[in-house]
């Protein structure tokens, strides 16, 4: 009996180093469902280093009603992240441009100032964390808590963003308001925002439901 429950471990070692060493990657297939694990794997006879570079971190249009832009390395764009809990993005944001009052809810955000100068902060119930950044500053931003960056500078500000999740995705507060279809008249009691600026807001981001103010 106990010559079989020694085999038995042995069996069972053999299989979890077997199981560790095919599965030290798994490059997503962009073609199959998005899971609360990952996406499933590409076929390992189809994996080439390609899928673990990305060259596409280059400035993006600022031209827009943030004045900013955000070029993201996530695992949709850089399908050898799956599965990896790490991502990165560059931000760049024109002079008087901003990234407004936003969350990601499923990472925790590092931004590394490369030029410019950007104040960031976030919030807590009862306390905020905000600080002027000069270049090769580093400032975390907690995962699930409300930030912000704002070009608090002459010229346009560049920096680099890693994310502890392959896809951190974000929930943009003025879009969340004055995007969707919730009425104005709704926000206008729930925000204490005159109902014509809620109105105006709504024009502005491609709300629908605007209210007779």
């Amino acid at each position: 009996m106990k010559k079989i429950t020694q085999i038995l471990f042995l069996f069972s070692l053999l299989s979890f180093t077997t199981y560790a060493a095919v599965n030290d990657f798994c490059v997503a297939d962009l073609k199959g469902p998005d899971t609360p694990s990952g996406y499933q794997c590409k076929p390992p006879n189809t994996v080439t280093a390609d899928d673990f570079v990305f060259s596409g971190l280059v400035a993006g249009n600022t031209t827009n009603t943030f004045n900013a832009a955000l070029t993201s390395a996530f695992v949709t764009d850089f399908p050898g992240l799956n599965g990896l809990g790490v991502s990165a993005a560059r931000l760049d944001i024109a002079k008087g441009g901003s990234i407004p009052m936003h969350t990601h809810p499923g990472a925790t955000e590092l931004l590394i100032l490369a030029e410019g100068q950007i104040t960031a902060g976030f919030m807590t119930p009862f306390h905020l964390y905000s600080k002027t950044l000069k270049p090769g500053d580093v400032m975390v931003f907690p995962q699930g808590q409300l930030h912000f960056q704002v070009n608090s500078g002459n010229d346009k500000a560049t920096a680099y963003l890693a994310f502890s999740s392959a896809n951190p995705g974000a929930q943009l507060l003025d879009l969340l308001l004055f995007g969707t279809s919730l009425p104005s008249d709704v926000i206008a009691q729930t925000t204490f925002l005159d109902v014509e600026q809620v109105n105006k807001l709504k024009a502005r981001f491609g709300g629908i439901g605007i209210a007779d103010s």
